[in-house]
C-alpha cells in the first residue's frame, strides 16, 4: 500500500513538473519572437546626444571647473539685506543666484554643491563676506534654498568650484 501510494505520488510530480514546463517555453517563445523597434533606439541615441552638447555648451561658456574648497561651510543672507547694496555696489537680491566670498573678486562664476545630497548650483560673486569665522560662503536665500536637503537649516557643508576662462 506505501509503495503504491509512493509511486502515484511520484508520477503526480513528474505530470506537473511537464505540465509547467511546457507552459513556460509556450509563454516564452511568442517573447523571443518579438524584437524592439528601430525608432525606439535612434531617439534614446539623440536624446543622448542633445545631454552632450548642452555640457559641452556650458563648459565653453563658463570655462572648466576647478576644485577651491571641500568641506566649507556655508550660509544664506537674512531677508533684512534685500535691497541693499552690496560690496561691488549693485542692489541686494535675494531671488538671485549671488554669494558672498572673502577673497574671489566680484563676477567670478562658483559651482557650489551641497555633500549631503550632491545638489549643486552655480552662483556669481557680488559681496564681501560672511563676517562669521567658521562661515566661508554667503548664498543668496534662492541659491541656499534650492540645494538645502533641510530648508529649516541655516547652515550646510558644501565644496566649492571655481569656473576657470
Amino acid at each position: 500500500m506505501r509503495k503504491s501510494i509512493t509511486v502515484l505520488f511520484l508520477f503526480a510530480i513528474v505530470a506537473l513538473v511537464s505540465s509547467q514546463s511546457q507552459i513556460i517555453s509556450s509563454q516564452k517563445t511568442p517573447v523571443q519572437k518579438t524584437s524592439i523597434p528601430k525608432d525606439t533606439l535612434k531617439k534614446s541615441k539623440a536624446i543622448v546626444l542633445q545631454q552632450e552638447i548642452k555640457k559641452d555648451t556650458i563648459a565653453e561658456k563658463m570655462g572648466a571647473l576647478v576644485p577651491y574648497k571641500k568641506d566649507a561651510h556655508a550660509s544664506y543672507y537674512a531677508n533684512k539685506f534685500h535691497g541693499r547694496k552690496t560690496a561691488s555696489g549693485v542692489p541686494f537680491d535675494m531671488n538671485k543666484y549671488t554669494a558672498a566670498h572673502k577673497k574671489f573678486p566680484f563676477g567670478t562664476k562658483l559651482r557650489v554643491t551641497n555633500q549631503a545630497n550632491g545638489e549643486s548650483v552655480i552662483v556669481e560673486v557680488n559681496d564681501r563676506g560672511p563676517f562669521v569665522r567658521s562661515r566661508e560662503i554667503d548664498l543668496s536665500k534662492k541659491a541656499f534654498m534650492e540645494i538645502a536637503k533641510n530648508k529649516g537649516a541655516g547652515v550646510m557643508m558644501v565644496t566649492i568650484e571655481v569656473f576657470k576662462n
